[in-house]
């Protein structure tokens, strides 16, 4: 739970993050992230950590994508949304820039996954940017993977001129 220095107990450098984003999601009043730094202390300091922050870290993207995805289905689960539906969204100009987006945004973030995997030091600056945008703007925490398919296609889109400017 605690790392002893020089015979004083002291927090880690991590908990002492983790309760210094706890401050933050208080005074922004922002639940998601508050519920998620209490989670992670909890498994920090009863010493799960070992055996769960590996499977969170190489599974918890797919795991909040999978609830994502049942959160976005389950109005056709519950028959709010049917075939009917889809037919008349296909007559709107708003439904086909939705489609266009939707397919963009997938194409971004599967870049971004790409992306993290080659280049896990980037993380860090995402998951900063994530945790500015949640706390202060009131973002939501989807941002790392589309962040880092942002960054991977503006990398690319730097790296192309570069090759005609120098």
């Amino acid at each position: 739970m605690f790392e002893l220095l020089g015979g004083k107990t002291v927090l880690s450098q991590g908990s002492w993050f983790l309760l210094l984003l706890m401050a933050i999601a208080i005074v922004a009043k922002n639940q998601s992230l508050l519920i998620a730094v209490v989670i992670l202390l909890v498994i920090k300091w009863t010493q799960l950590g070992d055996k769960l922050f590996p499977l969170l870290q190489t599974k918890g993207i797919h795991l909040g994508v999978l609830i994502i995805t049942i959160a976005v289905l389950t109005p056709i689960a519950t028959g709010e949304i049917g075939f009917k539906q889809l037919i008349e969204a296909t007559k709107s100009l708003y439904a086909w820039i939705a489609l266009g987006s939707g397919i963009a945004v997938a194409l971004i973030a599967a870049s971004g996954l790409d992306l993290l995997k080659q280049d896990p030091h980037i993380t860090t600056a995402l998951v900063l940017g994530t945790i500015i945008a949640v706390s202060v703007f009131h973002g939501v925490a989807v941002g790392p993977l589309i962040g880092a398919g942002i960054a991977y296609l503006t990398m690319r889109v730097i790296q192309f001129f570069a090759q005609w400017g120098g």
